[in-house]
């Protein structure tokens, strides 16, 4: 299951039973927010008043946004296509999403209300995580850039970071190994990720231009989903 503490941490919302639901964070007032089929990958935007989620309508998968309390349930994204995994940019005013389009998965980019669609990835390869990972794809933390994992050179999936408008895409691991799960640290300096490159899952560690990787752990288990500690 999917869940994600409100910015303040006074809440958490998640899935359950394929809905989504909102409590305290210290399990109190439980209460579902959605009663459609197929509600996930919930996030709260960065101000805590709304929360953006994926769900499926009849025949595809569309991105929506409703208030915190479940109220004002809007379809942003509404065609033929599935639209999923929606995130919040840091300053809110936008939602990045991937929309499998053209046969791919590419990543896309559109205001909050829904307007200004814009085509981030187009490389007729798969823009998405290999372990179909939610967290496959993420904004910088100051918003000007965007990480991602990408099969576009090779049979591996890589790690690419570009601009937030879709320039200066730059593959940042060619290892001959799949990654997934990457995430900037908070102050934008590091990326942590996870590879499979010695038979199992393990996290690494890189500078954010692709230098110094390192591995972090090394034991005959798999090791996924790293998220770093936030700032105080």
């Amino acid at each position: 299951n999917q869940y994600r503490f409100s910015p303040d941490g006074s809440k958490i919302v998640y899935e359950l039973d394929l809905h989504i639901y909102i409590m305290n964070v210290d399990g109190s007032s439980q209460n579902q927010l959605t009663g459609g089929y197929l509600d996930l990958y919930p996030q709260f935007s960065p101000d805590g008043s709304k929360i953006v989620f994926q769900s499926y309508s009849p025949g595809n998968n569309d991105i929506y946004t409703m208030n915190v309390d479940g109220s004002n349930q809007t379809n942003l994204t509404n065609n033929s296509y599935n639209d999923d995994h929606p995130k919040f940019s840091p300053d809110g005013s936008k939602i990045l999403f991937l929309s499998y389009r053209n046969s791919n998965h590419d990543i896309y980019i559109m205001d909050v209300d829904g307007s200004n669609e814009i085509q981030l990835t187009n490389n007729n390869q798969q823009n998405y995580s290999p372990y179909s990972s939610p967290d496959g794809f993420l904004f910088s933390p100051d918003g000007s850039k965007i990480v991602f994992v990408s099969k576009t050179n090779n049979l591996f999936f890589d790690i690419y970071t570009m601009d937030v408008d879709g320039s200066n895409q730059i593959n940042l691991t060619n290892n001959n190994s799949n990654v997934d799960f990457p995430q900037f640290s908070p102050d934008g300096s590091k990326i942590v990720f996870v590879s499979d490159g010695d038979g199992n899952q393990e996290i690494y560690i890189m500078d954010s231009d692709g230098s110094n990787q390192i591995n972090l752990t090394n034991n005959s288990g798999d090791d996924r989903e790293p998220q770093f500690q936030p700032q105080p």
